[in-house]
């Protein structure tokens, strides 16, 4: 194989600027695993492969080039062919994008995981692809790892109901939820039967230890077609926890109350920001006429809303910030007395009382100068207030 001599683009850690050593003049797929191997032992977080483009690793929120020159067409469709499959070019050229999960084992032992999205793009000039592939840990964190908050904890894992967590793109909603289950199967009753319903899978639990959890991770759409669908499924086999990936349209939010009244601890994901704005855009996917209806329904089983937003450190890498509000039966009791259109104003008037606001977080953060100030007045001016 022709290679050629690693290239150091920046003054500075040789293990962040370094090119592949063993770049080929040109790639093929037996290249594709070595060299994704290798972003990852750089500490990459991100790979962002395109046409006409060096491949960039992002490696605290920096990019660095990972190769000396840029792909080409033939270098591209190497690696579109080895991460997805022959038939990649085609499903571009159909204007749509794919969502998918890759995973190398260099031996038995151990695993690298992506989360990859790849969508067509102009390059030059003329029709290409970027590939931008989510680097995820061996298994899921822990809640401490996280810092994630005790009054959340304590409140994760109701006996049945919605626990539904949000943000925007990149908020860490997935990491959050892996982080409940592996809380929830390291429990000495473990968790009994869990079901989830992903798009594209991103963590797996094959070495968390828990002889009382059988977990099943169903990819959507790779398995069934859709989350709506996801939840029937779930309802013919019989678990105790069924986790949505997303909540994003009437059927599967209908879909997803129905599991929670009928005695299933439901877990999902809304992309929305704040409790009380959670709710409101949960209650406005359905139509006028059976909103007040799935109003009260979804008030029934909700147990606990987390929102969580990432921001910079002030010593590097990326610090959660979360707003969260919990659903005692004193608080469902009261809002199910008013009518649904009175529930932002109440719910935003509550959340001191049984959770705390995003500013309240933002603020304790910033006081111990773990953020600078500019994010922190970003998250006290959008505050998560519904």
């Amino acid at each position: 194989m022709a290679t050629r001599k690693p290239v150091s683009l920046v003054k500075g850690d040789q293990t962040l600027v370094e090119t592949w050593p063993d770049e080929p003049h040109r790639f093929s797929e037996e290249h594709v695993d070595p060299f994704l191997l290798f972003c990852v032992k750089k500490g990459a977080s991100d790979i962002s492969i395109q046409t006409d483009r060096p491949v960039y690793t992002e490696v605290h929120g920096i990019l660095y080039p990972s190769t000396y020159r840029p792909l080409d067409a033939a270098d591209m469709n190497a690696f579109l062919t080895k991460i997805y499959g022959p038939d990649a070019s085609a499903r571009l050229a159909s204007a749509k994008d794919l969502d998918i999960s890759y995973e190398i084992r260099p031996d038995r032992y151990s695993r690298s995981r992506f989360r990859v999205n790849i969508t067509a793009i102009l390059a030059r000039g003329r029709d290409a692809a970027q590939i931008t592939m989510r680097v995820m840990p061996a298994e899921p964190p822990r809640m401490e790892d996280l810092n994630i908050e005790k009054p959340i904890i304590d409140n994760w894992a109701p006996r049945q109901g919605m626990v539904v967590i949000t943000g925007p793109t990149g908020s860490g909603k997935t990491t959050l939820l892996a982080a409940g289950n592996r809380m929830m199967m390291e429990r000495p009753q473990g968790c009994g039967k869990m079901l989830t319903y992903e798009s594209p899978i991103e963590f797996t639990y094959d070495t968390i230890h828990s002889p009382r959890s059988l977990v099943s991770q169903t990819e959507i759409p790779r398995h069934l077609p859709d989350f709506a669908g996801g939840v029937r499924n779930a309802l013919r086999r019989k678990p105790q926890i069924i986790l949505v990936g997303e909540a994003r349209d009437r059927e599967t939010i209908s879909a997803a109350i129905e599991a929670a009244q009928t005695g299933h601890a439901v877990y999902t994901t809304t992309h929305t920001t704040g409790v009380a704005s959670t709710i409101r855009r949960m209650i406005s996917a359905f139509e006028n006429e059976e909103r007040a209806e799935r109003a009260y329904a979804l008030m029934e089983t909700m147990r606990m809303i987390v929102t969580q937003a990432l921001v910079p450190k002030v010593s590097g890498g990326r610090i959660g910030v979360r707003e969260w509000m919990i659903f005692p039966d004193e608080v469902r009791e009261k809002l199910l007395d008013m009518d649904f259109s009175q529930w932002s104003v109440e719910i935003q008037r509550m959340i001191p009382f049984y959770g705390q606001t995003m500013s309240k977080s933002a603020t304790m953060i910033f006081e111990k100068g773990l953020i600078e100030k500019r994010y922190y007045l970003l998250l006290t001016a959008g505050g998560g207030a519904g």
